[in-house]
């Protein structure tokens, strides 16, 4: 008995403007896709925000295709899945470093192998592959989401308590470059049967329940009709923040032999999908690549989906907004299905009524003009309800060659718990640990330019430059970690006392100042609190904003969260493990690389979080990396 796949599949944006889901599906026996046994089916949903976790998303399933279909029937299938995963994840990593304004973003992604009767899978996060049969829906792969462990730990007859404050959809583990946390892929395959369906979809689909998902299948006849049913269902309950949902269904059927004639070939079908109506948006991205590694890149994915052969790839419409004019313009408009199934009614059409709002959003508010700081005059005060219950205490070192150096505050000594659970998909942020930090004074702003040109002129290095913005409020940017280094040394023999950039333990105590939530001034992003890509600030999301704008922390500091990223002392390392306890230096690791805290102006909100770690090369200088400094007592 020989099996044939019918596939289908399509996506929705729901109640985003924004399209983070890629998917590919391709037939992998043979040129013509004639006897459609062997499939590939790659759903990934991006993280990150807009641009970044649409890019995710289809750089992983680009990278993955190609690496799939180029060692499919070379090794058994769980190894080929392995590879590509390993080589999709690590075509992440690279894109972020040679783009340092995408950290941050990153993936879950489930992919399907459909061979000799079989299914294989590799999954990460939180998608699904469901099994339809005789009228029983069962989830094959494993569910890397808080509630997903909490389900298994309790399966297993182990009682796990759950943690107060975290969501059941917390993941646990996703691609990001990094190490991932949690892999599913079993080393057999599982053996399907004719009349079987399989579901594979984005995490979108868990609008629907049990009972819905089985009946639309149920009055399906086809894959295609099955796929509309579902996406339309998912519309219909209209949830007010309903996901991307991507939706990719397969009929397993028992193939007949061929009678008389054999099929007319089948041309290989690879088509980009255009952009659909609620991704057009003015090109609003934080990083435009143009030309260089950066172009390289967008064409090298391009490429990728259609060096694997037959099959079809939809990828988000986003790309034609970040590749070259001239390419984008040759881009092949999708082609039409060869062999349009029929049914009893026409696939749903958008409504034509407004798309649901996600929020209503505040009015936007009338931000304060920049205040000036000039030496020697005092610093500006922030306003009374932005000062902490305690009052700051701060003040000014004065410099051997007349004036003051930048204004500092006190920070307490004080214990806190610093990085992510064990449970968490951020892997550099374990494991979590306390930290015992001695007092020490930190500079309530990032340093600006008239600062940094101050040391520059005395020492006779080159000032960066500043495109016209005001340098005695901006904070400066295109200086090395080495640059902020040497700034810190001139600084501390100009006034006697001992100067440094904050270790990683320091930066986030006072980032988080006695808090313990996701950003010091809550677990919500919301509006008006930061500078960073979707911070709804109604500012310029390419650039930094003068320093001071938004509220201080606790302790009195501005723009630990967005604004620029800000260099710290200490090495990169992968993790926490070993690290110090006491707040001190962590030497050691990888020190051509070190360490930036709080993320900027480019980073969507996760990235801004008093836990996020990033890593740059200490001798590059880079437009969203800037700094503050530390004083020891």
């Amino acid at each position: 008995m020989e099996l044939s796949l019918e596939i289908s599949g399509d996506q929705i944006a729901g109640a985003r403007d924004y399209q983070e889901d890629a998917f590919l599906t391709t037939y992998l026996d043979d040129e013509t896709g004639e006897s459609k046994s062997s499939a590939l089916i790659v759903v990934a949903d991006g993280m990150g925000g807009h641009a970044a976790g649409n890019i995710a998303s289809n750089l992983v399933v680009s990278t993955f295709n190609k690496t799939f279909t180029g060692g499919f029937g070379k090794q058994d299938p769980p190894g080929v899945l392995r590879s590509a995963l390993k080589n999709a994840n690590e075509g992440l990593k690279e894109s972020i470093e040679e783009t340092p304004g995408l950290d941050g973003m990153g993936c879950t992604m489930v992919t399907a192998a459909l061979t000799k009767g079989k299914i294989y899978w590799v999954s990460v996060g939180d998608s699904h592959i469901y099994l339809i049969r005789d009228r029983d829906l069962s989830k094959k792969n494993e569910d890397h989401s808080y509630g997903g462990y909490l389900d298994r730990m309790r399966s297993q007859g182990i009682d796990v308590e759950a943690e107060a404050g975290l969501s059941r959809n917390m993941l646990m583990s996703a691609m990001t470059g990094e190490e991932i946390a949690e892999v599913d892929c079993p080393n057999s395959g599982y053996q399907l049967l004719p009349g079987d369906r399989l579901i594979i979809a984005s995490d979108g689909l868990d609008t629907l329940d049990t009972e819905t998902i089985l009946k639309t299948s149920a009055w399906s006849h086809t894959p295609k009709e099955c796929v509309a049913g579902l996406l339309k269902a998912v519309e219909d309950a209209k949830r007010p923040r309903q996901d991307n949902t991507t939706i990719v269904a397969v009929d397993v059927v028992e193939r007949q032999p061929a009678e008389g004639k054999a099929a007319a070939p089948q041309a290989p079908a690879v088509a980009v999908a255009p952009a659909r109506k609620e991704l057009a948006r003015e090109r609003d991205l934080p990083v435009t690549p143009s030309g260089g590694s950066k172009g390289l890149i967008i064409a090298l994915i391009l490429l990728l989906a259609v060096g694997a052969g037959g099959g079809y790839v939809y990828m988000t419409g986003m790309w034609r907004d970040w590749m070259p004019k001239d390419q984008a313009g040759t881009q092949p408009e999708p082609k039409p299905e060869a062999k349009p199934e029929p049914k009893p009614e026409a696939k749903p059409e958008p409504k034509p009524e407004p798309e649901p709002k996600p929020e209503p959003k505040p009015e936007p508010k009338p931000e304060p003009k920049p205040e000036p700081k000039p030496e020697p005059e005092p610093e500006p005060k922030p306003q009374p309800e932005h000062l902490p219950p305690t009052a700051v205490r701060e003040f000014r070192d004065a410099l051997k060659s007349g004036g003051k150096g930048p204004l500092m505050v006190a920070i307490p000594a004080g214990s806190f718990e610093m990085g992510s659970p064990s449970h968490s998909v951020e892997v550099s942020e374990r494991p979590k640990r306390t930290v015992d930090v001695p007092a020490f004074s930190m500079a309530r702003y990032e340093v600006t330019f008239a600062e940094y040109e101050r040391f520059a002129r005395a020492t006779g290095r080159k000032a960066p430059k500043n495109s016209g913005v005001d340098k005695k409020t901006y904070p400066v940017i295109f200086v090395s970690w080495d640059d902020a280094v040497a700034y810190t040394t001139w600084l501390s023999n100009q006034t006697g006392k001992k100067y440094r950039l904050p270790t990683e333990a320091q930066w986030e105590y006072a980032a988080l100042a006695d808090t313990t939530t996701k950003y010091w001034w809550g677990r919500e992003l919301g509006s008006g609190r930061a500078h960073c890509f979707n911070c709804d600030t109604g500012l310029n999301p390419r650039a930094a904003t003068n320093v001071g704008r938004f509220p201080a922390n606790l302790f009195g500091l501005h723009d630990t969260a967005g604004n620029v990223a800000e260099w710290v002392r200490d090495c990169w390392h992968p993790n926490y493990q070993d690290a110090p306890t006491d707040g001190s230096v962590w030497e050691g690791g990888d020190c051509s690389v070190r360490v930036a805290r709080g993320g900027s102006f480019l980073n969507t909100g996760k990235s801004i979080r008093a836990k996020t770690r990033s890593k740059w090369k200490s001798q590059r200088s880079f437009d969203s990396v800037g700094f503050r400094i530390v004083r020891e007592p």
